[in-house]
C-alpha cells in the first residue's frame, strides 16, 4: 500500500520531459507545458579548471571569440555523443532549467530522440549521460519515428509512410509501416555539411576565410535551390587568404546553389536508394501519401520542389519542422504504453529491440 502511494506521489511530483538531442540544437518538451527550450548544442569549457562556463545560446555566441583557455565545443557530432562529460553537463543544465524545485524531488522520466541506425554503444552513452544528469527513467526513440508521431502520421497502420528528417549533423531517410522501419538510410549530409560547402566555396572563389557562424548565417539568409524573380544576396566578412587582412564580399543565392549542389545531389541519390529497396505495395502508398520532410533542412527554399521533380512523388513540409521530433517525444510520453514497442530497448535487454 505504501509503495503504491509513493509511486502515485512520484507521478505527481516529477516531470515528464522529451529531448531532441540534435547536433545543432537541443529542444526540450515538458508534459503539460509544451516545447519550452530550444538551445544550441554548444558548451563553453574552461580548460584550466575543467569547468563549464556557458551552455546553449550563451556558449554559441562565444564560438570563434574565446581566449585560448576557453573552448566552445559541440559535444554532439552527427547526432551522437563525442564528449560524454560535456554532454552530461549540457543535459543536466537543460533538465534543471526545465524543472521547478518541487519537481526535482524525484528525477524526471525522459524520452530522448536519437538518429536512426545508432549503435548499441552510442545508445548506452545517451542513456547513461541522461541518467547521470538526474533522470529517473530514460527511454530512447529514433528521431524519424518521433518525427512521424509528431506529424500525426498513422505509423501503427499497415500503410507506408516516408519521413526524411534533415537535421544539423545527419539526414535520416526512413520508410515506416506497422510501427516498424521497412527501409532506412542515415547519411552525414545535413546542415553542418552545407555550412562547410559554403565556407569552402567562398574560400575557393573569393579567397577569404569565413567562420562557422558566418557560413550558417549565409545559408539561412539566401539559400535557394531554385532561382527566384530577383537574386538574393548578403555580405560575407572574413580574412583575406592572401593579405591576411579583413575583407568583405557580396555572396548571392547563385553562389550558394553552386556551393551546395553536390551535397544536395548526394542527398537526393540517398533518398532514391531507399525508394529502390522499398516493397512495391508500400511504394504505392508513398506515391499516394507523399514524402514528409522534417528538421531544419526541410526549410531550405526549393528543396521540396527539387526532390518532388526528381522522384516524381509529392513532397510535403511538416508544420513547424524544427519541433517535429520533440513534439513526437511529448506524444510518446503521454501514451508511453501505446508506443513502448517502438522504443530502443535498454542495453540490459537489447535482444528485445523491435526494429
Amino acid at each position: 500500500m505504501f509503495k503504491e502511494k509513493l509511486e502515485q506521489w512520484k507521478q505527481l511530483l516529477r516531470n515528464d520531459i522529451g529531448i531532441d538531442l540534435g547536433t545543432a540544437n537541443v529542444l526540450v518538451y515538458v508534459r503539460g507545458k509544451g516545447v519550452i527550450l530550444n538551445e544550441p548544442s554548444v558548451v563553453a569549457v574552461n580548460q584550466k579548471t575543467g569547468q563549464v562556463v556557458a551552455v546553449g545560446g550563451e556558449a554559441k555566441n562565444m564560438l570563434g571569440r574565446t581566449p585560448p583557455h576557453i573552448v566552445a565545443v559541440r559535444p554532439i557530432v552527427n547526432g551522437v555523443i563525442s564528449d560524454f562529460e560535456v554532454t552530461e553537463e549540457m543535459i543536466h543544465y537543460l533538465l534543471n532549467k526545465a524543472q521547478t524545485v518541487s519537481n526535482k524531488i524525484f528525477g524526471p522520466r525522459v524520452v530522448v530522440g536519437v538518429p536512426s541506425g545508432i549503435t548499441n554503444v552510442e545508445t548506452r552513452a545517451v542513456r547513461d549521460a541522461t541518467r547521470n544528469a538526474g533522470a529517473s527513467e530514460v527511454h530512447i526513440v529514433e528521431e524519424p519515428m518521433a518525427a512521424a508521431i509528431g506529424m500525426h502520421l498513422p505509423i501503427e497502420e499497415p500503410v507506408g509512410n516516408m519521413v526524411i528528417d534533415i537535421g544539423g549533423g545527419t539526414a535520416d531517410i526512413v520508410v515506416i509501416s506497422l510501427s516498424g522501419v521497412v527501409s532506412a538510410k542515415n547519411i552525414c549530409i545535413a546542415g553542418d555539411q552545407l555550412n562547410n560547402d559554403i565556407s569552402s566555396y567562398i574560400r575557393s572563389e573569393f579567397k577569404i576565410i569565413i567562420g562557422e557562424k558566418t557560413s550558417e548565417t549565409i545559408k539561412i539568409a539566401i539559400t535557394s535551390l531554385l532561382p527566384g524573380e530577383s537574386p538574393l544576396e548578403t555580405q560575407a566578412r572574413g580574412r583575406d587568404l592572401i593579405t591576411g587582412l579583413p575583407r568583405e564580399v557580396v555572396v548571392t543565392d547563385a553562389d550558394v546553389r553552386d556551393a551546395v549542389s553536390h551535397s544536395i545531389e548526394r542527398l537526393v541519390e540517398a533518398i532514391k536508394e531507399v525508394l529502390e529497396v522499398t516493397p512495391p505495395e508500400i511504394l504505392s502508398d508513398i506515391m499516394h501519401r507523399g514524402i514528409h520532410l522534417a528538421g531544419g533542412g526541410a526549410l531550405i527554399k526549393g528543396f521540396a520542389e527539387v526532390l518532388s521533380e526528381e522522384v516524381k512523388i509529392p513532397v510535403y513540409i511538416a508544420d513547424n519542422p524544427l519541433t517535429c521530433v520533440v513534439r513526437g517525444t511529448g506524444i510518446i510520453l503521454e501514451k508511453l504504453d501505446k508506443y513502448r514497442d517502438i522504443l530502443i530497448a535498454d542495453e540490459n535487454d537489447i535482444s528485445n529491440k523491435t526494429y
